[in-house]
């Protein structure tokens, strides 16, 4: 299967998208992971474009993690399911400020060979704050995914949203299901 995890950070996509490469047994691509360079750079268009195409063309199936909107030419040309982890504004936000907090306090490196750590200045008390971050883009993303899952360009994908972590849970036993018969 070919399959877009997406949500508002903090909302779990991650670690849903995680699960499902383990459970279907195929490879898990981060989109943070293409994207973000040493010293909190991110990639060129023309880079960050060239490397998604490489790593989905790379596999027959595959579970990509994240939404990078611009992206979406590449991403959604094979994609056979979209998963939109849209959880509430409180649980995603106490999520991501919980993330937050656990990765500024553990200093680990976020992508390999970046150097890239959160801190708790850069977490909680600057512009670029991933919680801020959360805050901005939650309404909007709940408002570009509903307008996507009608928009008739985008008929042929099959979207599953999911709003609480039971109806996540109760998704992955019937996907488990559908992969054993």
């Amino acid at each position: 299967m070919r399959i877009n995890v997406t949500g508002t950070s903090g909302s779990g996509k991650s670690t849903l998208a995680r699960r499902l490469a383990v459970m279907l047994a195929v490879p898990y691509i981060e989109l943070d992971t293409l994207y973000w360079r040493k010293n909190w750079q991110g990639a060129s268009d023309e880079e960050l474009f060239s490397l998604l195409k490489q790593k989905l063309s790379s596999a027959e199936g595959w579970i990509l993690d994240g939404n990078y909107n611009r992206t979406r030419p590449v991403k959604w040309q094979d994609v056979q399911l979209i998963v939109w982890l849209d959880y509430g504004f409180w649980r995603t936000l106490r999520q991501a400020v919980g993330r937050a907090y656990s990765r500024a306090r553990s200093r680990r490196e976020l992508w390999a060979g970046t150097g890239n750590c959160e801190s708790f200045r850069r977490s909680f008390f600057s512009r670029d704050s991933i919680i801020l971050w959360t805050i901005k883009t939650w309404r909007q993303n709940r408002l570009r995914y509903l307008a996507d899952m009608q928009d008739p360009q985008y008929a042929h994908l099959q979207f599953v949203r999911l709003c609480n972590p039971r109806e996540t849970e109760a998704f992955l036993a019937k996907l488990h299901q559908q992969q054993r018969t």
